[in-house]
């Protein structure tokens, strides 16, 4: 396994150059995991990507860098301290960079000689694949697919100049990719909800969350899905609610700050019963807080969102394979128990990218395998009629069986307005019914590690490949670590948190925020407590190097 940097200034081609290299190094054969780090502007700063490449699949970044490709001196101030001894720079050889691990070019004057200042990168591309032993087999259909036509043969006569500056330092940690999907969790969800039978998409542009409205846009006229970018994202989740109360199935996207402003409308989708899915891509609050940075910390919020009490679903995506199966399994619950159900992303997950298996569509058939009732022409129709699981048959308007009657207000079974006690008990008792249909459907927390372990890590979403790899080093010597990671998180599945809870003597919450909101709802819900907290709130990922210090200093050293 390798890991290598990328970095320089936002305008630098950082993110142009790292999307290349991970296409080349997936071709050639490796599995890929990137991350990246950017600044919340389009100019200067300091924005770097990692990518993680090698020949067994990647779910997590570590911190050890084994090279760092500087366009400029402060890439290497600032990740110096994270290169191995055996590591090394490559830069520019005009770069005041004084390191024995550093190796200098002339990555300018190559450029400045093919007549485009611009393909340094693409000579650092070069030299990088050869320090790799990585041959250019795929770099020419690479670039033909990704830049304009134009500028194809100079990036490639780039690319053959950068090989043949240096010599090959390390192995090439080949394997089988050709048949995995190189992705981003954004698109991994759009995606998802493609295969779930999305038809209506609508959202105010909001980072982390704007690449799946770009997503949508972009496979809308493919895909047959009307996409509406609104003009904020209380108008985005009512133009939702709107295509679902229709018919289509709806969907809508934002981060915590939009999320904040559509709780209203998903009380209403809770009292009219309309199918929605809502994905919060979470990035650091409260207000603006960290726009371009990830966390955790929408979970309490979500789980209790608008007032009043109505049955919703929130399920927190793990990985990319998540994104693509949850989401499409969001929208058939959704639909079959018309509630709200909200997905819980964030911004490292939504743009890492990796490889990941074909997806298999047999699952996504599964999931819609139950239909909630519908109308029929034959009996009069109740919207909200009583029934023992809560779920009411469902029409659309502009049916002739039926007449469509939905509101804000409490309301009979016609969906007529009601001020009457007996119907109101009866209305909040049969929404809250759907909480036991949708408890049976809970999909039981990932166990990783060993069974008969005395230690236990609990986690849920994004940090989940970080506390494997983790578990995996930790059980390497003591093989007593095992870890619940969970993605259905409300209402909370307990099965097994309760099984290993009577078998192990301690609990480690490991969570992306400053309160341990997990731990929290884990105790609200079923009295038991984490021993011990493993949290980070800068911004900035939790790696597995992290977790394993966060460790350490628990267990006083090991």
């Amino acid at each position: 396994m390798y890991n290598i940097l990328l970095g320089g200034a936002a305008g630098d081609g950082i993110e142009t150059m790292s999307g290349l290299l991970e296409k080349m190094l997936k071709q050639s054969g490796c599995h890929v995991f990137t991350i990246r780090d950017f600044m919340s502007r389009v100019r200067g700063g300091h924005n770097f990507t990692q990518i993680r490449f090698g020949n067994q699949p990647l779910y997590a970044h570590r911190d050890a860098l084994d090279g760092i490709f500087a366009i400029d001196e402060k890439t290497f101030q600032e990740h110096q301290p994270q290169l191995t001894y055996d590591g090394f720079v490559l830069c520019d050889e005009s770069l005041p960079i004084d390191d024995f691990r550093a190796i200098k070019l002339p990555l300018k004057e190559i450029a400045s000689k093919l007549g485009n200042a611009k393909v340094i990168s693409s000579v650092a591309i070069g030299a990088l694949l050869k320090l790799f032993n990585i041959p250019l087999d795929h770099s020419t259909e690479i670039m033909k697919s990704n830049l304009r036509a134009d500028l194809v043969e100079i990036n490639i006569k780039a690319i053959q100049s950068g090989y043949d500056l240096v010599d090959s330092n390390f192995g090439f940690p080949t394997s089988e990719t050709s048949k995995h999907l190189l992705l981003s969790g954004n698109t991994a969800i759009g995606l998802g909800a493609v295969a779930g039978g999305i038809k209506f998409y609508s959202a105010y542009p909001m980072s982390p969350s704007t690449t799946l409205l770009d997503f949508f846009n972009a496979e809308s006229t493919k895909m047959v899905i009307a996409v509406e970018q609104a003009e904020d994202e209380i108008a985005a989740i009512n133009m939702a609610i709107g295509a679902s109360y229709a018919g289509a199935t709806a969907m809508t996207g934002t981060s915590g700050g939009g999320f904040s402003l559509m709780v209203e409308a998903l009380g209403f989708t809770g009292i009219a019963e309309i199918p929605l899915v809502a994905v919060d891509v979470q990035r650091p609050g409260p207000a603006t807080g960290f726009p371009t940075r990830t966390e955790q910390s929408d979970l309490k919020f979500v789980i209790s969102a608008s007032q009043g009490e109505f049955p919703r679903m929130v399920i927190a995506l793990r990985d990319h394979a998540d994104c693509f199966y949850q989401t499409a399994r969001s929208l058939a619950l959704a639909k079959k128990y018309q509630i709200p159900v909200i997905l819980l992303s964030d911004q490292y997950l939504a743009d890492a990218t990796t490889t990941v298996p074909i997806f298999d569509a047999s699952e996504v058939v599964r999931f819609n395998e139950t239909k909630p009732p519908t109308a029929t022409p034959d009996q009069p129709y109740q919207r909200y009629a009583l029934t023992e699981n809560g779920i009411s048959p469902l029409a659309f308007p502009g049916k002739p069986e039926a007449l469509v009657r939905v509101d804000s207000d409490e309301h009979d079974e016609w969906g007529q307005i009601t001020e009457s006690a007996s119907i109101r008990n009866q209305m909040v008792e049969k929404r809250m019914n759907k909480l036991e249909g949708l408890k049976k459907e809970l999909i039981e927390p990932e166990f990783w590690g060993a069974h008969q372990c005395q230690s236990l890590l609990v986690g849920f979403g994004s940090t989940s490949g970080a506390i494997k790899e983790a578990v995996d080093i930790l059980n390497q010597e003591q093989k007593n670590y095992g870890a619940l990671l969970f993605g259905d998180i409300y209402p909370l599945p307990t099965e097994r948190l309760r099984h290993f809870s009577d078998q192990v003597i301690e609990i480690i919450n490991v969570e992306q925020n400053a309160t341990g909101q997990l731990a929290a709802l884990i105790r609200e819900e079923t009295l038991i407590s984490c021993e011990h907290s493993i949290l980070k709130y800068d911004g900035r990922q939790l790696s597995v190097d992290d977790i394993l210090t966060g460790i350490k200093n628990l267990k006083g050293g090991f």
